[in-house]
């Protein structure tokens, strides 16, 4: 059996108005093993992101209501204070955004922004800080780090800023990376590398990802087992070959038929 990295069960998100209440995410339940992604889709508005801001604790707790259990490695994740739950983002959760520039404050370094998280987990000195946070960017494949260390996130392009944003979701080694559609932004070539770079770290490190996104072919290349959400819920969860050959739900069936296809043409 694969250990369980998380596990989501019965998870129930519903909005709080002054006219009543309304449900956003209703039974959903998954998990996800040591070293797997586990890729989550459907249309947009279906809920994925609301699952995961429900992992991580970032919906308003005074507009919405999280119930069901959220564990990980074990802890149960609902309930718990606002202080430790930020001492879990970033060493033991890490967040990729689909847009990488939302993910740094454009008045620091890459550089300040990578020490600055990676000593707030861990206790090591300024200097052994920065030779981690080089190293983690040499890691993944980016050009003359010790310079880009000094760079600010405007100065780097789309491609080089979410290669960046997962070298800072990979440093500490978190046992569960979010992937919030971190190719949508990306041209094909920077798509193909950054999806590389994932793949890498789960291998490397046994890291669980959550892979979000309503690309099929992501989901194809690099999901292990698939959940499909439709309106809120959960309509059908399989291996990903068992969603491609034999999916079982209408729903699912649709997504799969809307895939763009290049139609044949025929020699003159």
């Amino acid at each position: 059996m694969q250990e369980s990295i998380l596990q989501v069960e019965n998870l129930h998100v519903q909005t709080i108005t002054p006219q009543g209440t309304t449900p956003l995410i209703q039974e959903v339940s998954f998990e996800v093993g040591h070293g797997q992604i586990l890729g989550l889709i459907g249309e947009s508005g279906c809920g994925k992101t609301v699952t995961s801001m429900s992992i991580l604790h970032m919906l308003d707790r005074k507009t919405t209501e999280v119930t069901g259990s959220i564990t990980l490695q074990g802890r149960e994740l609902i309930g718990i204070s606002e202080k430790d739950m930020r001492s879990i983002r970033g060493k033991d959760i890490s967040y990729i955004m689909q847009n990488p520039m939302n993910s740094f404050t454009p008045v620091w370094t890459i550089g300040h922004q990578l020490v600055e998280t990676i000593r707030r987990h861990t206790a090591v000195s300024k200097s052994q800080a920065r030779s981690q946070a080089i190293d983690a960017l040499a890691q993944m494949n980016l050009p003359q780090p010790d310079q880009l260390f000094n760079k600010y996130p405007f100065e780097l392009s789309g491609g080089m800023l979410q290669r960046v944003m997962i070298a800072m979701a990979a440093c500490m080694h978190p046992p569960l990376i979010i992937a919030d559609e971190p190719t949508t932004a990306l041209d094909v070539h920077n798509q193909k590398r950054v999806l590389q770079h994932l793949n890498q770290i789960r291998h490397d490190y046994g890291t669980a990802i959550l892979l979000i996104t309503h690309d099929l072919g992501v989901i194809a290349e690099m999901a292990d087992q698939v959940v499909v959400m439709k309106q809120g819920e959960i309509v059908e969860k399989a291996g990903v070959l068992e969603i491609f050959e034999q999916p079982k739900h209408d729903y699912t069936k649709k997504l799969l038929a809307a895939r763009p296809s290049i139609p044949a043409v025929c020699p003159i």
